[in-house]
């Protein structure tokens, strides 16, 4: 374990502040806890530069420089947080109260603890005087939680020269366990579906509530919604969704193993996923693109039935389906008997950098005495579909070694949200660890590429 520098803050303490800053999306307001950062690197001899498209909600940016014998590494997160129900709390949500050996608080796993650790890797490197073979990037980013216009959108489309010649990135989500058949698997993110949000709206004739109505708005709004319900997308085996299966069934037992490769047999894994467990979790959604109703609207008096129901759909597209194809399968799956509007907010790239993931992967082997790492496909959306349109591969790698017991995937945007004091530790010196190993992990990687390019065209 690396020995920190005196005087430099440790993860714990740097969340437990940036925790106590309210910074609920909406509205943000992450201003307050930008600037303490800028002051922090500034007090250890850091200069960071603000990018905002909103004075009230900045965006930071700092850079370590190295020699310039490898690439540019980027380490970025967001310092929004979703709101929370302070009566729901054990603890309250934003005073990184310390107990039961966590820091507790909205932010703690998405991901102000990721932050924490970036920010304290930084800080420990630049007061060893450790060379650098490359650039260390490190951004704090504001909006992610509503899509980042303001945060990681505004710095790809306004200031990309801050990301010239980056090619790899840490971001969310990923670096946690999950146990499977008793076996401790470790997540990375590798790819990620795009969102999209879909207006569907129905209509009839509306009239005097006191009257009978068949076939109208509400009757077509409930067809709609049971046809979400029973009707499924098709399955499409992406690249990354088969990286993922192959990686879990080749780390798992059997017959686990065998269900898993059989997923991705033509033909096999929309049966497959009807069977109690395997439908279940990611999986299913890591193979089909989905559309959940989330919002309903329609009419305005108790006593007037409604011309029109409008339902928001949360969309989530998988890596490389095009928009017009994903609204070919929604139509199929609503009915044709529905107006709709897709409105997509991003892309997901089909093709993966895998570049970094073997590093990665032995990195936490090492550290946790075996464990296997997972090419993770997130069912969800975070800012790294904004960098990939700079050509940039996110690994999502935010390491903590938590108990078996821990309930991770309950908490994150949920009451008692908080992150064991160990495992920010841990991610740290595994952050510090791939800082040292990434010169080599991306030259071997480089020349592998030319060696199989000269194997290809002699």
């Amino acid at each position: 374990m690396t020995r920190p520098a005196i005087g430099v803050p440790s993860p714990t303490e740097i969340l437990q502040r940036l925790v106590q800053f309210d910074t609920a999306n909406p509205p943000g307001n992450e201003g307050p806890c930008i600037a303490w950062i800028a002051r922090l690197l500034n007090d250890h001899g850091i200069s960071s530069e603000i990018l905002a498209k909103d004075p009230a909600r900045p965006n930071l940016v700092a850079r370590l420089p190295g020699r310039g014998e490898a690439p540019p590494l980027l380490f970025y997160g967001h310092v929004d947080v979703v709101p929370a129900d302070t009566a729901a709390w054990g603890h309250p949500p934003f005073s990184g109260a310390i107990a039961e050996g966590c820091v507790w608080g909205r932010g703690a796993l998405d991901m102000k603890g990721g932050v924490a650790m970036m920010l304290s890797a930084l800080l420990r490197l630049h007061a060893s005087g450790e060379p650098l073979a490359g650039d260390l990037l490190f951004m704090a980013l504001a909006d992610e939680e509503a899509g980042g216009d303001l945060g990681a959108r505004y710095v790809v489309d306004e200031h990309p020269h801050v990301l010239r010649s980056v090619r790899h990135a840490i971001g969310e989500f990923g670096g946690f366990p999950l146990v499977i058949g008793g076996r401790t698997l470790y997540l990375v993110q590798v790819a990620e579906k795009a969102p999209c949000l879909a207006e569907v709206t129905v209509r009839g004739r509306g009239g005097h509530g006191a009257f009978i109505t068949r076939g109208e708005a509400t009757a077509k709004a409930a067809k709609l919604l049971r046809r979400l319900e029973r009707r499924r997308f098709p399955i499409h085996i992406t690249e990354a969704a088969r990286r993922m299966i192959r990686a879990m069934a080749q780390a798992l037992p059997l017959p686990t193993a065998w269900g898993l490769r059989l997923l991705l047999v033509r033909g096999l894994g929309g049966l497959l996923l009807r069977l109690p467990g395997l439908g279940v979790g990611m999986l299913e959604p890591a193979l089909r693109n989905t559309a959940t109703a989330t919002v309903i609207r329609g009419g305005d008096k108790p006593n007037v039935v409604p011309k029109g129901i409008t339902l928001t759909l949360d969309c989530r597209r998988l890596p490389g389906v095009t928009p017009d194809r994903f609204l070919d399968e929604l139509q199929e799956v609503i009915g044709s008997d529905a107006e709709v509007q897709l409105d997509c907010l991003g892309d997901a790239p089909a093709d993966v950098d895998m570049t970094l993931f073997p590093t990665l992967a032995a990195i936490l082997s090492e550290r946790t005495g075996g464990a296997a790492a997972v090419p993770l496909l997130q069912v969800g959306s975070t800012d790294a579909r904004h960098f990939a349109r700079l050509g940039i591969q996110t690994y999502g790698f935010l390491p903590m070694d938590l108990p078996a017991s821990f309930p991770f995937l309950d908490m994150v945007h949920a009451a008692d949200e908080r992150i064991p004091v160990r495992s920010l530790e841990f991610g740290t010196e595994c952050m510090l660890e791939l800082i040292r190993r990434y010169p080599g992990a991306v030259t071997a990687s480089y020349e592998g590429r030319a060696d199989e390019r000269l194997r290809q065209h002699p």
